[in-house]
Parts: structure tokens; sequence; C-alpha cells
């Protein structure tokens, strides 16, 4: 017996420790598990990693249309050019004549440009170019009114046509006579000269044989031309057939003696001969309109 009580004390003394451990777990549960050093430095550096600078994002492309700036002067709607090579851009161009002095173009009510120094200018009423005519040394302005390989110009200028009455309004090129009808009154008549120039080149006459030339190479328009070179010639047959009617008539007229009193009935004849060349003269412009737009639509 007193062996198995010897035994027993042994186990109860070596059981002990671990009954103590055990009643101390519980009052440990509220407290944070132990980390083992590694995993605590590691712990430390995760918020230093997490503050160093970034680099800045990149921001992404933007599909929305961007503001437009307010238009220069140079984005403006009218071009003038002058023959340095520069172009200038202007809202408003005004062609200014004075009494004395040379005339210029005046820009957006600010620049002031000699028109000696201008190769071309645009404005309200369409492009216009400087130039020099055929058999003339001095320049002058044209304005374009076709653009093509045949591009067409025009100049329309006012000539004093003497004083008293007179029957015959309408001038060549589409010109018109005003203020002229009465007797005694200061006649005018307006004037519209027109020219070609082929690929850019110089300005020529618009002639029947000039075109003819410039046309060579199109058969078309070489046969149009050469209807419009028949009525130049009836119209000019024409001009001197009523010319001599009516200087006939005028002179029985003026002549009593042979005609007796009265108008002479050949003044009367010679009315429809002058208009003879008038409607004879629109033909021929219209088969040479007809030819120059031909001539540019073959060439397109």
């Amino acid at each position: 017996m007193t062996f198995r009580f010897c035994l027993f004390l042994m186990t109860l003394g070596a059981a002990t420790p671990t009954a103590v451990l055990a009643q101390n777990t519980p009052r440990e549960l509220n407290t944070l598990p132990t980390v083992p050093d590694s995993a605590r430095r590691q712990t430390r550096q995760q918020p230093q990693l997490s503050q160093q600078p970034q680099p800045p994002a990149q921001p992404a492309p933007s599909t929305a249309p961007v503001p437009a700036s307010p238009i220069p002067s140079e984005n403006s709607k009218f071009a003038v050019g002058l023959k340095n090579g520069t172009v200038y851009r202007a809202y408003d161009v005004e062609t200014k004549q004075p009494i004395f002095g040379r005339s210029y173009l005046l820009l957006d009510d600010q620049r002031r440009i000699d028109l000696s120094e201008i190769s071309f200018y645009e404005d309200e009423s369409g492009h216009y170019v400087r130039t020099v005519l055929p058999k003339s040394s001095r320049e002058t302005t044209l304005r374009r009114d076709r653009v093509g390989r045949l591009s067409l110009y025009s100049q329309t200028s006012t000539q004093y046509a003497g004083s008293g009455y007179s029957p015959f309004g309408y001038g060549r090129y589409g010109g018109y006579g005003y203020g002229g009808y009465g007797y005694g009154g200061p006649m005018y008549r307006t004037v519209k000269t027109e020219y070609f120039s082929k690929d850019n080149g110089p300005i020529q006459d618009l002639s029947v044989r000039n075109l003819s030339i410039a046309t060579a190479d199109n058969a078309g328009s070489v046969a149009l031309l050469m209807q419009a070179r028949k009525y130049q010639t009836f119209t000019t047959l024409s001009y001197i057939a009523a010319a001599g009617v009516v200087a006939a008539g005028l002179f029985s007229t003026l002549n009593p003696g042979q005609s007796g009193s009265g108008i002479s009935p050949l003044i009367y004849a010679g009315i429809p001969l002058a208009i003879v060349p008038i409607v004879l003269g629109s033909k021929q412009q219209q088969n040479i309109k007809q030819a120059i737009s031909l001539y540019n639509r073959g060439s397109e």
C-alpha cells in the first residue's frame, strides 16, 4: 500500500503544472493572439508600402468635342492675295477710289493695301483679279465670271454716248443705255467687255478667232465656233445694209425736191434691218457660251 500511495503522489505531482496551465488559459482568451516576429515585421511594412507616392494616373482619351476658339481674322470669309505671295483674310473688303490719290482696298476698316500690290481679292460681289489687258501696259481690275480651263472675265464701264435722242439703247456685249431718251439730255451706256484665259494663262479678248485657236483640240467646240463666225458675218452685213437704207431714207427726206414732203419709206424699211443684227448677235453669243461650256466639260 505504501508503494501505491507513493505512485499516486508522483502522478499527482506531474499533472499539477498541466492543471495550472489549463486554469490560466481561459483568462488569456480576451487578449490578442501572439504573432510571430516574422509576421509582425511584414505587418509593419505593409502600411509603409501603401504610403509610397504613386505615379499620376493618365487621363483617358476623351471623345468630347473641344470648344472652338474665337475665329481670328486669318480665317475670315474673304481672301486678298498680294503679288509677293502673302494672303490676308478679312470679314469686310471695300474698294476705295478717292478723287485725289491712288485706289486701294480697306480690310476690316483697318488695313489699307494699294491696288498696285494686289494680285486678286474677293468681296461681296465676287472674285476679282488685277491683270494687264491685251495691247495695254496698265493694270486693271477684272471680275471672274466662270472658272475652268477656259475662265471668263469681264469689265463693266459707263461710256458717254453724246446728247440728244437715240433709238438705239443697247450696246455691244450686253451693254445698255440709260438716261438719254429724250431731246437735249446727255446719254450714257453701260458696256460689258469680256475676256478669257486658258489654263490660267494670259488674258485674251473674247473673240471667235481667239477662242477657235484655244479650243482647237475639241471638235465640238470648234463646230460651234464656226457657226458663231457665220452669225458674226451675217450681223456685219445686216449692220451695213441697215445703215445704207437708213442713210438713203434720210437723204430722201431732207431733199424734198426729189421725194416730196414727208419721211421717206426707206427709213421705215431700215428699222427691221437694224433688228436683224440684234437677233443674230444673240445667237452668236449663245454659240460662244456653249463652246466654252463644252470645252470645260470635256477637260474635267
